[in-house]
């Protein structure tokens, strides 16, 4: 059918799981080993069915080197962790020189931002992701943020390891007396809004889309903001999205108010929460944050060694299942495409220009 470069393959037990399905679908598949865990074990078990090779994603220079290698190409290429496919790139893998041009990107989660969409379709090549496939994963991280925040398990964790036994200065809020607020209504949102209702909090949120039980909707953002104890933000980084939550809106906030991250870095002005954070008097009191503007070789962040922000590496929907499910679904939507079947196989399209609809 094809050839395709696994750019970065599901982590773990997955990894056959994954690679088997490509097989299956009679795909050429080349397994790339900079970010597999245990290369020895990878290679044992694959040895004599896929090609191997070595080269760091995010390295614009090198993945082009790959692609071009030989003359040959690559069909499809997946991606797991976002790996950044520009202009460059994109016109290198659909030279009509190579053996192999590229015609579909596969994306083993949800969102495409990686991608630069407007340049894909010039060039021909359908881009594919799994929405929804890391939903439960994302709300429940964001669970995880909000009970470690509102319980101060980080300090007290800390303290203990350090042999100090250290009592709350003042009693910790339960989660059934908070008004969370989620800021996008799709597949995650919707999960979170559904686990934080049954642990007794009360629920709004505020999306382009209709809103339905058992979420309230508020009309707008500020809304949003000014009426929430607790803001979760689970939107695509979009034009319309991009330096959503900036100066203006952070300071909209409730006083003594929780933000939380687990959508994409860029979202957040993060020089303007880092301020925030920083400010005794600004209303808002926390912040836990899961995505990054600058992420993997180039992770860095105004948000760096400040206590009240909780900092993780985008790690909120790697759970077993939810990256499993991810890959095996991302390799059957790329065969689908690649084999002219694109009925019901999600393919992200160039975003219209930017309005004021947000």
């Amino acid at each position: 059918m094809g050839r395709i470069l696994l750019l970065d393959a599901a982590p773990g037990a997955p990894l056959d799981r994954e690679v088997e399905r490509l097989v299956g679908h009679g795909l050429a598949v080349t397994l790339n080993l900079r970010r597999v865990a245990d290369r020895a074990s990878a290679v044992a078990a694959w040895a004599d069915r896929v090609e191997f090779t070595d080269v760091d994603p995010f390295d614009e220079a090198a993945l082009i080197g790959e692609v071009v290698r030989g003359g040959r190409g690559y069909d499809a290429l997946k991606s797991r962790a976002g790996v950044p496919l520009r202009a460059a790139f994109l016109a290198a893998a659909t030279d009509g020189a190579l053996a192999h041009r590229l015609r579909v990107i596969g994306r083993a989660g949800a969102g495409t931002d990686h991608v630069d969409l407007a340049v894909a379709a010039r060039h021909g090549v359908a881009v594919t992701h799994t929405p929804g496939s890391n939903a439960d994963a994302v709300a429940e991280f964001a669970l995880a943020q909000l009970l470690s925040l509102t319980r101060d398990l980080v300090a007290h964790n800390g303290a203990a390891h350090r042999g100090r036994w250290s009592a709350p200065s003042a009693p910790a809020v339960e989660l059934g007396d908070l008004t969370l607020g989620i800021a996008g209504l799709g597949r995650i949102g919707l999960a979170l809004a559904e686990r934080a209702r049954l642990l007794g909090m009360t629920v709004q949120g505020w999306s382009r889309s209709p809103a339905g039980p058992p979420v309230r909707r508020v009309e707008s953002l500020a809304a949003l903001l000014a009426t929430s104890d607790v803001v979760s933000l689970h939107l695509p980084l979009t034009a319309h999205t991009a330096g959503l939550m900036g100066r203006a809106e952070l300071a909209l906030m409730r006083p003594g108010s929780i933000l939380l991250n687990t959508s994409r870095g860029g979202i957040v002005d993060e020089q303007a929460l880092a301020d925030a954070l920083r400010d005794p008097a600004h209303p808002l009191a926390a912040a836990a944050v899961d995505t990054f503007a600058h992420e993997h070789a180039a992770f860095a962040s105004p948000l760096f060694g400040l206590s009240r922000a909780l900092l993780t590496p985008h790690v909120a929907g790697m759970t077993g299942r939810a990256m499993a499910e991810a890959a095996l679904r991302c390799a059957d939507h790329v065969a689908a495409l690649l084999a002219g079947r694109p009925d019901g196989i999600p393919v992200a399209v160039p975003p219209a220009p930017a309005r004021s609809a947000w």
